[in-house]
């Protein structure tokens, strides 16, 4: 009924965690950016359908996925390799789909971040995210950060997935996030080159939460001091502090994060 997809890039550590959290599934596909370490291997032992291609952008390399694997069914869940589905999403997703009427397109579930082995539910900015699918009407728009877009009605289930980035080590983290930084600074100048107009009342309003997230992000971009507010914002409205040592911790790396763009946006001015 539901068949899964995991895409992937050097990710022997996590991977087979994600693949037995998904165990249940008999169509699950591994869409791998030629990983040099065991990724493949594990795939491929574990049962999956292993497809690889060159990685040139995190949306391009999510629409190839969608458009060239052979998915048994219809709906496709949607996973990276540090994230796993609890035993009990499964049944609550089956429901769903089962009942799905034919203008449902998606379904968003809400994600559980960990740091430090404590679950960050006050400190994760965007908990909801859309994972569930109908693969045929959805893509993926946005090189960094990317955002699905499908063609249809979009629901809530009221179910978990668990993410752990921090897997591998705030390092790690730090490192990813430092290229992200770099791809966030310089989309963030050509969407104002491009003279690309972000609407308060879509941030606010929009009935679809992808393209609230959107706007939000675009006028975000253009605030000043954004790394403070983002900080005030995680530690005060969202009330990360709640979440403790692990809480405050993330919500100060995430202002460091958002002061990465903010520098390699004057970089880029300059040069």
């Amino acid at each position: 009924m539901i068949s899964v997809l995991i895409l992937t890039k050097d990710e022997e550590q996590d991977l087979p965690g994600c693949l037995a959290s998904v165990s249940w599934c008999d169509d699950v596909h591994v869409f791998d950016s030629l990983s040099t370490d065991r990724t493949v291997e594990i795939a491929k032992a574990a049962g999956a359908q292993v497809t690889v291609r060159a990685f040139d952008s995190y949306a391009n390399q999510r629409n190839a996925a969608l458009r060239t694997c052979s998915f048994r069914y219809p709906w496709l869940l949607i996973l990276d390799a540090d994230e796993r589905l609890p035993s009990d999403a499964l049944p609550v997703m089956h429901s769903a789909v089962r009942s799905a009427c034919a203008d449902v397109a998606g379904f968003r579930l809400r994600r559980r971040d960990f740091l430090y082995g404590r679950w960050l539910k006050h400190a994760a900015i965007t908990p909801f995210y859309l994972r569930l699918v109908r693969h045929a009407h959805a893509r993926y728009e946005r090189e960094i950060n990317e955002v699905m877009m499908v063609d249809g009605i979009v629901s809530d289930v009221p179910c978990y997935f668990d993410h752990y980035p921090f897997s591998k080590g705030v390092a790690h983290w730090v490192a990813k996030h430092n290229i992200y930084s770099t791809m966030e600074a310089a989309q963030a100048l050509r969407e104002r080159s491009t003279c690309a107009r972000f609407s308060l009342r879509e941030a606010l309003f929009s009935s679809g939460v992808e393209r609230r997230r959107f706007h939000q992000k675009g006028l975000f971009y253009q605030m000043p001091a954004r790394p403070f507010f983002k900080l005030v914002y995680m530690l005060l409205w969202r009330r990360a502090f709640l979440d403790g040592r692990a809480g405050v911790t993330y919500a100060v790396l995430q202002a460091i994060y958002e002061y990465f763009i903010v520098l390699k946006e004057r970089e880029i001015k300059v040069i």
